[in-house]
């Protein structure tokens, strides 16, 4: 095996465009320079595009959880209320955010590999009506559920004036997200997901209606003020020291994205799925979500006839490509396949062969190649072929 081959097909961190490595290797610049400021400016509208709204979209140097933080502690005011929309590891993480500000929290809990549903949701809401913000996942990375966020958003503003905050982190810029036109009120998604870059940017947008609501919110944060962000993005600066090397990532990133389409990012995306799904079922293994509720960023599976953590030793030992495991109670029972960001259907191809080998290396019977043909069938009858 090559000793620095690495196959990452795991839903998160993601493999990174060499044109985007070589943008991050530029020579470091002053954050307070003009040239900063100048590659913010370029930045600021290119972002907005793929948020889908006409709002600001924050770039707060930290993890994808520092921007969940981040939404918690300025949305939500000390007394209030709050409902998280429990489908996985993440809804999970962010009623344990709500938690420790020691905020009322009320969790609404879907059985791991479901999607909410929308209207079990709003006759929550109509039983607590003291509820001020909703919190929901929009992929949940930890069993590969997108859930219906776009009607989620109008089932709660039928029966509440509640805000709709949504963690995308593994599923913005590959999927279609409508802010402004779904009324959602803040989007949170992080830079090592389908932005293709390394982890350590985190990006937030609020709608006008959440703008008031945080202006008004006496909850003290200093970091994590999004006023401060804001204010100091509306002049092209950060109000403290940005990650320049992945900033310069970010500016090639939007390039590409444009350059393709996000039309096309979102059909190549929901392609990759339907092809790792139809491999997964000519090769007889069950899938965590319904058809109905899957992602287009990344796939779980739930094997009954072979054993998930032998599997993904496997995989990694005979071809260095690399499966994630299960969280939570799913831990050592289920492996994860991401297909985001820099990922083609060629790549999925390529992982779905080396699978078959693992399959037949840990005692799976299957015939040699249906998984590959169930996959390029899908690819040749669906015609949404990435150039």
């Amino acid at each position: 095996m090559l000793t620095d081959k690495q196959i990452l097909r795991i839903p998160g961190p993601t493999p990174i465009p060499p044109s985007v490595q070589r943008a991050m290797a530029q020579p470091m610049i002053g954050h307070r320079g003009q040239s900063t400021s100048d590659m913010i400016r370029d930045i600021r509208p290119r972002l907005k595009r793929v948020f889908g709204t006409t709002q600001e979209v924050i770039i707060l140097t930290g993890s994808g959880t520092a921007g969940l933080e981040a939404a918690v502690v300025n949305t939500v005011e000390p007394g209030e209320e709050v409902l998280v929309l429990v489908t996985g590891a993440f809804g999970e993480r962010f009623s344990k955010i709500c938690q420790s500000y020691s905020i009322q929290t009320h969790i609404f809990e879907v059985e791991w590999g479901l999607a909410v549903d929308p209207e079990a949701v709003k006759k929550f809401l109509l039983e607590h009506p003291e509820i001020t913000v909703v919190f929901s996942t929009f992929c949940e990375t930890s069993t590969g559920v997108l859930n219906p966020i776009k009607e989620l958003a109008a089932a709660v503003k039928e029966v509440s004036t509640a805000l709709i905050v949504v963690d995308g982190v593994s599923c913005v810029a590959g999927t279609e997200t409508e802010m402004d036109n779904w009324g959602i009120d803040v989007v949170v998604t992080g830079s090592q997901k389908a932005f293709m870059l390394p982890a350590g940017l985190s990006f937030i947008a609020a709608s006008e209606r959440a703008w008031k609501k945080i202006e008004a919110n006496p909850q003290p944060r200093f970091y994590l003020d999004l006023k401060k962000h804001r204010d100091n993005l509306l002049i092209d600066t950060t109000p403290f020291t940005p990650a320049l090397s992945i900033m310069f990532g970010l500016q090639q990133v939007l390039q590409l994205l444009e350059e393709e389409g996000l039309d096309q990012v979102y059909k190549r995306h929901r392609l990759m799925k339907d092809m790792t799904r139809a491999a997964f079922g000519a090769l007889d293994i069950p899938l965590l979500t319904l058809d109905k509720d899957a992602s287009p960023t990344v796939t779980a599976a739930k094997p009954t006839d072979f054993d998930a953590e032998k599997f993904r030793k496997v995989m990694k030992e005979e071809f260095a490509l690399e499966v994630a495991g299960g969280q939570g109670p799913l831990a050592k029972k289920i492996f994860r396949i991401g297909h985001m960001g820099y990922c083609s259907p060629a790549d999925m191809l390529q992982a779905i062969a080396a699978i078959e080998i693992g399959l037949v290396k840990v005692g799976k019977k299957i015939e040699l190649g249906k998984g590959v043909a169930a996959a390029q069938h899908v690819y040749l009858t669906e015609g949404e072929k990435t150039k």
